[in-house]
């Protein structure tokens, strides 16, 4: 909703009595292009709307009276707050007339999508942004949305599936392709990847078509995504893996290790803590920036508690919670070394930062909290993501009941034979 403004010499009929009678408006800034002005005659004056329209040039046209001398009706004569919404609707109805005359192609789609996402503040946009450079602009984006049927956009998705993966370049740095996508895990992985830009291109252009400036959904709502692309079973660490792995981390990252597994966090919310964010009368973490841009208040186990009590212990409140032992932030890339060389001591599979945070919701769901709770700590929006990933882990009542009821066989002989390595 666009923001009313103000301004002494205009906002009353008293104040702008005491200007100068002009043929030249007194202008005020409304929106960015956008003024309204106020055209003083001697017998009273009129409201004018100034439309900024390219090349240095703006559009000047007169939209009602002013009240000077006759109370506001909001039709013919409009107080100053009435004369800036009626300008914002006429300046609209010229934008809308303009776009229905322009060829509305995919990458102008694009374009007002992002601008909504940029409005709303939203932290999806980044991913989308890089997803429509790689994938949806330098294939469609030249295409006329009306010439798009259901079987170009299949047939886009297929050969997006099926090209090699693109690794963004460092600045300065073109984008390099990895080799195309050769086992089952890795076609699922670019499978999964081609949906989620599906999703994209999807919603940039159902606001078009909610916008009114297509006339109909059909071709985009009748293409299927990939099926079963989602249906990962994710790695997580073992109870024994998890100590050795503490054991190993050295100084100040095994404070961010515990910090991961104690609230299952991602590591950028991890390096954003403060101390005040812990609240040792609850029992909590707040985390207020997270990748749906929404704020949590993390619940923690009293082993959690207590390692956070240590570690904020005489400091001051705005620090950051977790940091490098000179006191500076854990930035971008930072985890990286140091979560190899703890895997390599522990002696455990490779493996990134974010384990921790599957690691904390495994052990969460295996230990019978119910699967609402950790999509609730995780930040999830709802709780399909988090039953997607770990309801198979959950203690059921099927599971249960045939080991507690189903016979023993007595073919499988002991073996002082023992697993090395904390095998899963």
């Amino acid at each position: 909703m666009a923001k009313t403004v103000r301004e002494r010499k205009l906002d009353s009929p008293t104040a702008r009595a005491k200007l100068a009678a002009s043929g030249k408006p007194y202008f005020r800034s409304i929106d960015p292009g956008l003024h309204l002005g106020y055209r003083k005659g001697i017998r009273g004056g009129k409201w004018v709307l100034r439309r900024y329209i390219g090349d240095e040039r703006y559009s000047v046209e007169t939209i009602a009276t002013a009240d000077d001398h006759s109370a506001a009706d909001g039709l013919e004569i409009l107080d100053f707050y009435q004369a800036q919404t009626k300008a914002r609707e006429l300046a609209a109805k010229v934008r809308g007339a303009a776009a229905k005359h322009e060829p509305l192609t995919v990458a102008r789609a694009m374009d007002a999508y992002f601008e909504r996402l940029e409005h709303e503040g939203s932290k999806s946009i980044v991913d989308a942004k890089n997803r429509a450079e790689m994938h949806i602009l330098p294939a469609l984006g030249d295409v006329l949305v009306v010439d798009l049927t259901r079987e170009r956009i299949a047939r886009w998705l297929k050969d997006m599936a099926d090209r090699p993966r693109y690794v963004r370049g460092k600045a300065g740095k073109a984008a390099r392709a990895l080799p195309a996508p050769e086992s089952d895990d890795e076609r699922r992985r670019r499978r999964a990847s081609a949906n989620r830009t599906l999703t994209v291109l999807r919603a940039a252009l159902n606001q078009a078509f909610r916008d009114g400036k297509v006339d109909s959904d059909v071709s985009w709502r009748a293409v299927k995504p990939f099926k079963e692309v989602e249906s990962v079973r994710l790695r997580y660490f073992t109870q024994d893996e998890v100590r050795r792995l503490v054991n190993a981390a050295q100084g100040d990252f095994r404070d961010l290790v515990n910090g991961a597994l104690f609230t299952g966090c991602r590591y950028g919310e991890l390096a954003a803590l403060r101390v005040h964010d812990f609240n040792p009368d609850a029992g909590t973490v707040f985390v207020a920036q997270s990748k749906s841009g929404k704020a949590r208040h993390v619940v923690l186990t009293e082993e959690g508690q207590a390692f956070f009590r240590q570690i904020i212990t005489g400091r001051a409140d705005d620090e950051l919670m977790l940091r490098h032992a000179d006191g500076s932030a854990w930035g971008s890339s930072h985890q990286l070394r140091p979560m190899a060389e703890a895997c390599k001591a522990a002696n455990v599979a490779k493996a990134g930062f974010h384990i921790f945070r599957h690691t904390a919701a495994s052990h969460l769901v295996m230990a019978g909290v119910p699967l609402n709770v950790v999509a609730h700590n995780l930040g999830h929006a709802d709780v399909r993501m988090t039953t997607r990933h770990y309801a198979h882990l959950a203690p059921s009542y099927v599971a249960e009941t045939i080991r507690k009821f189903a016979p023993t066989f007595g073919t499988v002989q002991p073996t002082k034979v023992v697993a090395i390595g904390g095998a899963q």
